[in-house]
C-alpha cells in the first residue's frame, strides 16, 4: 500500500542502511558492459548516461553510503523529500535523492552515513509524536 499523506511518510519511512558503498560514474563505451551490468540504477542525461556503481568499480569516485527510505511512498505524495533534505542540509550532510517506484533512495557520503542515520531517525520520530 502505498502512502501519500506527508507526516505518515515521515513517520513511516524507518532508513535502513545499505551495507555497500556506491558512487556516480559517467559510463564509457568502452566499460558499458561491465558498469551497466552492475548498475544499481541509471540516468540518461544529455552529455551521457550516469550509472550508479559499486563504489570498488569506480576508479576513485568518491563513495558513497546508501539509505533506503522502506516507507513505498506514493510518487504523488508531497513533502518526504523536502523533510529529509532539509534535516540532513540542516546538519551539514550532501545529499542525493533517487526516487523509484517503490521506494526513496539516499546517498550520503560515506563518512556521515551514521550521522545521516540518527538524522532521519530522529525526524521519523518527531513525525510520530508530532503527527
Amino acid at each position: 500500500m502505498t502512502v501519500r499523506d506527508t507526516v505518515a511518510m515521515i513517520a513511516g519511512m524507518a532508513p535502513e542502511l545499505d551495507p555497500r558503498s556506491w558512487a556516480f560514474v559517467a559510463v564509457t563505451p568502452d566499460r558499458a558492459p561491465e558498469l551497466l551490468g552492475a548498475a544499481l540504477g541509471t540516468f540518461r542525461e544529455a552529455e551521457g548516461v550516469s550509472a550508479i556503481v559499486p563504489a570498488d568499480m569506480a576508479d576513485g569516485e568518491p563513495a558513497f553510503a546508501r539509505i533506503v527510505l522502506t516507507v513505498h511512498s506514493d510518487l504523488e505524495g508531497v513533502g518526504l523529500t523536502a523533510a529529509v533534505a532539509t534535516v540532513l542540509a540542516d546538519a551539514g550532510i550532501a545529499c542525493n535523492v533517487v526516487a523509484a517506484l517503490h521506494h526513496d533512495h539516499l546517498f550520503v557520503p560515506v563518512d556521515r552515513a551514521g550521522d545521516a542515520m540518527a538524522a532521519l531517525q530522529a525526524l521519523a520520530a518527531s513525525a510520530t509524536t508530532n503527527g
